[in-house]
């Protein structure tokens, strides 16, 4: 496919300088409506001191970094400045992207960013026309060269590594002839793994759901992608790339079968094959599940993922179940992403009834609570450099932004704003020369802005 002319246009905007503020599986019904599975939590672990508490949100200076501080980062050479500085580019695409429909959490999601180890960037977006198209992205967020294309139902995530990296997408499966015992049919289909090269040529693909010619998606044992939630996201420990996502789950009831949801995590090495037994992998975990966040820990050399489930509506960790957050299914439970704390344990993000929450874990229970003043139902949450993560939310027409210092969870400077149109379950992708970054909807369906928000000093 031949790319067409590239129009970019570059916004930046400047925030406060950076300084650090304050002190610091039961049985379950055949079918769950979307509104029904999301959950409000009072915290039962330790609360958050009053003053980790964000300040009032500020505009975004419109001056530029200190032309005394031209420290750069990375092979790209990405502006160091004291503060956070987002630089918006709008890419213009050789073939159409799927808009934001309703946002809703079996919705597809219509465009995944990743970063690769160079700071350049793979920018997947959704087709129109029953395809992935896969482009990938110089140090200035510009498309180069000719993107490629796949057979894909519903985008997921992308990863990259310094040789290419790896799609995950829905295709077409079979559900069989088997009768559900109640309810009406959807579509079956299947979430494959494809390996690309650095030209962004499929080398190979794996199916991580368990559709087979033997076994089809009505069939008793299966594990499919149905009408459910199923929302994926990739992680990688260097070698293998792990797979966690919503799942269909088929179990027999006399002559006919039910279909009940949970989540499933799936490994796969360099070669393409899956990993069989491997110690963090599952068949489900939790059930029903929503959110499902995954992120490698190089310190304790295990994947790491976390739920949001309607199981004792909470936030949890998986396989056993172990609470982080108790929350309460009124249809706003949200998990907002998955990230490394700087020196041991995890950070996740979740809301409730439109406010948000930062949890520190170890293993299970959550040991330090930030209330944040963010007012959203659908955090995102990013590494940002080695000491820092990025807490961002929608706000009028773009989106809002706080930073926080990923040990003690204390804020650092003030809100600022990113004016780039929110999506509930798009990412944010952490590279690692600090900076931070997010594909949002351009001004039309061939367009696609990147956010980026530059490293700090």
């Amino acid at each position: 496919m031949a790319a067409s002319a590239l129009a970019v246009v570059a916004t930046v905007a400047t925030a406060a300088a950076l300084t650090l503020t304050g002190p610091s599986s039961s049985s379950e019904p055949e079918a769950i409506s979307p509104a029904a599975a999301t959950g409000e939590a009072t915290p039962t672990t330790a609360p958050a001191p009053s003053a980790s508490q964000s300040p009032t949100p500020s505009p975004s200076p419109s001056t530029s970094p200190s032309p005394s501080a031209p420290a750069t980062s990375g092979d790209c050479g990405r502006p160091v400045g004291a503060g956070p500085v987002v630089k918006t580019t709008q890419v213009s695409l050789p073939a159409a992207v799927a808009g934001y429909g309703n946002e809703g959490d079996t919705d597809p999601l219509p465009m995944a960013l990743a970063a690769t180890p160079s700071g350049t960037s793979w920018l997947a977006w959704l087709g129109t026309n029953g395809t992935v198209h896969l482009g990938k992205l110089g140090c200035d967020d510009k498309l180069t060269g000719t993107p490629t294309s796949f057979t894909a139902v519903d985008l997921q995530d992308v990863q990259a590594d310094a040789n290419g990296g790896v799609l995950l997408v829905t295709r077409a499966g079979d559900c069989g002839d088997t009768p559900l015992c109640g309810g009406e049919s959807s579509p079956c289909r299947t979430m494959v793994m494809i390996r690309f090269d650095a030209s962004g040529q499929q080398v190979w693909e794996r199916q991580v759901t368990n559709l087979s010619d033997t076994r089809a998606g009505y069939d008793d044992g299966a594990r499919f992608i149905w009408w459910y939630q199923h929302h994926g996201r990739l992680a990688s420990d260097g070698a293998n790339v792990a797979a966690y996502f919503g799942t269909a789950i088929t179990v027999k009831n006399g002559a006919c079968v039910d279909i009940h949801e949970g989540d499933r995590m799936q490994v796969v090495n360099a070669s393409g094959g899956l990993v069989t037994g491997h110690k963090d992998a599952f068949e489900v975990g939790c059930s029903h599940a929503w959110t499902s966040r995954i992120v490698y820990d190089p310190r304790a050399k295990k994947f790491v993922t976390v739920c949001a489930t309607d199981n004792a509506c909470r936030i949890a960790q998986p396989n056993p179940y172990r609470t982080i957050a108790a929350g309460t299914c009124d249809g706003t439970l949200f998990g907002g992403d998955l990230v490394l704390a700087k020196s041991t344990g995890y950070w996740t993000a979740w809301s409730q009834g439109n406010a948000v929450r930062l949890e520190h874990f170890t293993t299970g229970a959550s040991d330090t609570t930030i209330t944040t003043a963010s007012t959203s139902q659908h955090p995102h949450l990013v590494s940002y450099g080695t000491g820092h993560m990025l807490l961002t939310w929608a706000a009028g027409s773009g989106m809002a932004a706080q930073a926080y210092d990923s040990a003690s969870g204390r804020t650092a400077g003030a809100q600022f704003t990113i004016p780039a149109k929110d999506h509930n379950y798009q990412a944010f992708k952490g590279y690692a020369d600090g900076s931070a970054a997010y594909p949002a909807a351009g001004s039309g369906n061939t367009t696609i802005t990147i956010a980026r928000v530059q490293p700090i000093g």
